[in-house]
């Protein structure tokens, strides 16, 4: 019997294939793709579907004649090394629009119930002065230095600065995957968070593939995005601020994160620390403030603890190429609820477990905007928050 071969556009199949980051070695024991790409070959349609399900296209954008533009719906921030990342991958727009989706949800919940907007939020603008906007967002979460300083472990600072953005109004969603796809990891070179501006719903969300110190620098950068009312994608870089060629939002967004990790009035007190050995003093240090020594590296600098900017560079860039030889920590393990808890944030989990048991929410939706795969699944979940029957 002769198998029927539908006419799948070259272009589109490569696009398809560079749009979900897998190589060509990688789908070849499935798929005959190299010489679907050279146009040698077509694909059947069985063939052309399994292929769509493995690259997260919808099988009918093969049958357009050029491969379609994917812009990302919100304000694109992302630099490495002063370039700008030209292609946004399947799994990042995924996320975006499911945390869009949620975000939606959300705002309709909370104006049904009364909800008040989130003071802090476009509270700013580029060119305010950071330690003021800092200072009142650092207030409006309930960041506390001295406290943090007592916390044995950054993981525990991390979880108290979420609780506290979470009891401000903030949504916030930390997450390594696609939805609940373990199959699908998030590419921390590719993007370390992003935030969704909104007066009543504000959410941020952080890449969970990221160290623990990575995600609070993460964090407290969005803040700044929702502090100047502005949605957006970004790296979160520390030395944003003084490399040539980064917009003056991020600067200003990585110069007030920086604030309110590290405050430079509270740095100024610890000057009695040696500065002698800057990386010993960078890790003293960063156990009071409960972030990476590159934070504190920068603060020194902007503190004038150096002597010059090369002494600076010089035990920065020797900073950075240490750590980058220390493995990033595997996700967090445990309860399958629990993870996912933090994945949608124990204010968004809260509200639409809340909402179920009301019957304000149908749980097929709920299931929907969860990634739990059945009602008896997302009941479970529910009870886990101790909301439901």
């Amino acid at each position: 019997m002769t198998m029927v071969r539908v006419a799948a556009s070259p272009a589109v199949l490569r696009w398809a294939r560079h749009r979900a980051g897998v190589d060509t070695q990688g789908v070849e024991a499935a798929f005959r793709v190299q010489e679907w790409e050279r146009g040698e070959r077509q694909p059947t349609l069985r063939q052309l579907q399994a292929y769509a399900k493995a690259t997260h296209t919808p099988v009918g954008t093969f049958f357009l004649s050029d491969p379609p533009t994917d812009e990302l719906p919100i304000g694109d921030f992302r630099t490495i090394r002063d370039e700008r990342i030209a292609r946004p991958s399947t799994n990042l727009l995924e996320t975006i629009e499911t945390c869009q989706l949620r975000q939606d949800w959300y705002r309709r919940y909370a104006i049904e119930d009364g909800a008040e907007p989130v003071a802090f939020v476009a509270s700013a603008q580029v060119g305010d002065d950071v330690v003021v906007a800092a200072a009142r967002v650092r207030h409006g979460v309930g960041l506390d230095i001295a406290e943090r300083s007592t916390m044995p472990r950054w993981a525990d600072a991390f979880r108290a600065f979420v609780q506290g953005v979470e009891d401000a109004g903030v949504l916030v969603m930390v997450s390594g995957v696609v939805g609940a796809n373990a199959h699908r990891p998030l590419d921390p070179d590719e993007f370390r968070g992003f935030a969704l501006a909104d007066a009543i719903a504000p959410l941020v969300f952080v890449n969970g593939r990221s160290t623990t110190s990575a995600k609070t620098f993460t964090l407290a950068h969005e803040l700044a995005h929702l502090a100047l009312g502005e949605s957006g994608i970004d790296a979160a870089v520390v030395d944003a601020p003084v490399r040539a060629g980064v917009p003056d939002m991020e600067r200003w967004c990585n110069e007030f994160a920086a604030e309110l990790l590290v405050p430079l009035a509270d740095l100024a007190e610890r000057k009695s620390v040696a500065v002698e050995d800057p990386i010993a003093a960078a890790n003293d240090l960063a156990r009071r403030y409960k972030v990476s020594t590159l934070v504190v590296l920068r603060r020194m600098w902007d503190a004038r603890w150096f002597d010059s900017w090369a002494a600076y560079r010089e035990a920065y860039d020797a900073e950075t190429e240490r750590l980058a030889g220390i493995d990033r920590a595997p996700s967090a393990g445990g309860s399958f609820y629990r993870t996912l808890a933090a994945r949608l944030g124990r204010r968004f989990a809260n509200a639409i477990a809340a909402s179920v048991a009301e019957g304000r929410t149908p749980v097929r939706e709920a299931m929907r905007l969860t990634a739990t795969k059945s009602p008896t699944s997302f009941d479970a979940f529910a009870r886990s928050l101790g909301v439901g029957t």
